[in-house]
């Protein structure tokens, strides 16, 4: 008899694990390889992913601090490139404002280290400052720098301190009133622009610069109101929402017509989509995910419309390969990018970024697909030892040949875990840190791999390395972390930022001071009663895949091999 375990995600989306006689079923070299992980093997990766972190911080604060960053091979920090404005690679970044530090508190917390937490804390009231006549990207500074600090608030200020103490004394919402000084220098990006869509960059002492640029990505401008949101939440000023808001809004209207797909760069001066390439990848990625996070946080219902819309585009036009991960036949599942007015392939590469969609197809509770998109990532990094910015799957070769220590593949792998419990998933983790400590690591921290076919290295370590990267190892094999034991209660940013899911954010404090109605709160804050099968995303996870490999063998052997191992 079939007995059925229904697991239920928080946007009311489902997996269902089956039991069965699975006896017939024979291991093989994948499942022996990866069927087991043992309690010292953890504990010793755990104890890795917590010296990695260090090695990166601690170089940082010795090094680089107050700079926005550490160059890990000469020992020496790095700010805004002052005598070439037009270096946007870096001064879209960094911005004078102890980027790396403040991309750090969290990750700081979830570790359980209250001195190092409390010591940055002062630190930051000590030394930040955003008065600055740096231009910086909206996009950069909102995820990294106002994510960084509302996080770290809201730890401070949670009564539970479920990390340990973290409050520093006479704490007087520092953080806070440093974010709201930060989100008030960003608005004038939203100021003044027929279409709704912000200005790309913004000069924090003069706002928006007079020869600015009109082209904004889609992810860009669509990826702002996580952290916006918030911080409207916590102000009581809607101000920062609406405006985050109104470009999701703006940018939506702008999807063509036939297709309902998004393009890649648009202008903000005529709405024209300047780049068609519509995928899930650089551009456009974090414009899905924060559509279902957003809801997740404050409930709006139009945000999940959205995206509920958006996740059947994808995957009508730019899925390809068999109907399922682990049934039938056919080349493995793949999503290419398309051009948004036809739907048909436009390149043949994939990049980096894209192996974060498996993640947001976790959340969706999309399992089986994450699974095999996840297999995709974890091929390719095991045939380069880390991940090529962009892969070409029709040479079978790296089209950019550069890893800048990204999360992608790690966080995935961590929230794969944390919805399978497949120790699968802690080898991939074991691989993916062992390999940037034999590639990456340097004299004071770890650094860009400038080719993945030579392991040369470029002197740069960006913030996200410590905020997402060593956050997310740590947190694989950090069995009894807050975070994993209650999961249902945090979102990650999408630059790793722990924010809390709570009934409080789902309510707008100033829609009741104005007398306007209270909107409903739905019960996505606890178990859902109500199912989404819109997507067809419930299917069955075989319960033998728990205890073997996430894939059947013959599929996994599939995909390794289509990417040449």
């Amino acid at each position: 008899m079939i007995e059925h375990i229904l697991i239920v995600f928080t946007v009311g989306l489902c997996f269902t694990f089956v039991r069965n006689d699975f006896s017939y079923y024979k291991t093989d070299y994948y499942s022996e390889k990866y069927g087991h992980f043992s309690e010292f093997e953890r504990v010793e990766m755990l104890e890795a992913a917590k010296e990695m972190f260090y090695w990166g911080y601690d170089n940082y604060m010795q090094h680089a601090f107050p700079l926005d960053e550490l160059d890990p091979i000469h020992c020496t920090g790095r700010g805004p490139d002052h005598d070439n404005p037009s270096n946007i690679n870096i001064n879209d970044v960094l911005g004078d404002y102890c980027l790396t530090l403040i991309d750090s508190l969290d990750t700081l917390a979830v570790m359980g280290d209250s001195d190092g937490f409390i010591q940055a804390v002062q630190l930051l009231t000590d030394h930040l400052s955003f008065n600055r006549n740096n231009t910086v990207q909206v996009f950069e500074a909102n995820i990294r720098v106002l994510g960084g600090l509302l996080s770290a608030h809201l730890i401070i200020t949670d009564p539970a301190q479920p990390f340990g103490n973290m409050t520093p004394p006479n704490y007087d919402d520092d953080l806070l009133h440093l974010a709201h000084d930060l989100g008030s220098r960003l608005l004038p990006a939203f100021e003044n622009t027929a279409t709704r869509l912000p200005h790309p960059r913004v000069n924090l002492l003069l706002g928006v610069p007079v020869d600015t640029h009109n082209s904004t990505c889609t992810a860009g401008a669509g990826s702002l109101l996580v952290e916006m949101g918030m911080l409207s939440h916590l102000l009581g000023d809607p101000v920062y929402e609406g405006a985050a808001r109104r470009a999701i809004k703006a940018l939506w209207s702008y999807r063509d017509a036939s297709t309902g797909l998004l393009g890649n760069v648009i202008d903000i001066t005529t709405g024209q989509w300047t780049n068609k390439l519509s995928g899930v990848g650089a551009g456009l990625d974090s414009f899905y995910e924060y559509l279902l996070k957003s809801y997740i946080l404050f409930g709006d219902d139009g945000d999940l419309k959205m995206f509920n819309a958006a996740y059947r585009k994808i995957k009508r036009f730019m899925r390809k390969g068999r109907s399922h991960c682990n049934m039938g036949v056919g080349d493995h599942p793949l999503y290419v990018n398309v051009n948004m007015h036809s739907g048909r392939p436009a390149t043949t590469w994939i990049d980096s970024l894209s192996a974060a969609f498996a993640g947001t197809m976790v959340l969706h509770g999309d399992i089986e697909e994450a699974i095999c998109a996840h297999a995709l990532y974890y091929s390719i990094w095991k045939r380069y030892g880390v991940l090529p910015e962009r892969y070409n799957w029709r040479l079978k070769a790296p089209d950019l040949r550069f890893y800048p220590l990204r999360p992608e593949l790690v966080e995935t792998t961590y929230l794969l875990y944390q919805a399978t419990k497949n120790p699968f998933y802690l080898h991939v983790g074991r691989d993916i840190l062992l390999n940037l400590n034999k590639y990456a690591k340097t004299t004071c921290g770890y650094a860009t791999v400038h080719d993945v076919s030579d392991k040369t290295l470029e002197d740069r370590m960006e913030s996200f390395f410590l905020s997402e990267t060593c956050k997310y190892l740590y947190l694989l094999f950090d069995r009894d972390n807050h975070l994993n034991t209650h999961s249902h209660k945090f979102i990650f940013t999408t630059e790793g930022h722990v924010f809390p899911v709570q009934r409080r954010f789902r309510s707008k404090r100033w829609s009741q001071q104005w007398g306007s109605k209270r909107p409903r709160v739905d019960s996505v804050v606890q178990t859902p009663t109500v199912l989404n099968h819109s997507d067809s995303s419930c299917y069955q996870v075989l319960t033998k895949r728990r205890y073997f490999l996430p894939m059947e063998s013959r599929y996994f052997e599939q995909v390794i091999s289509t990417v040449g191992l």
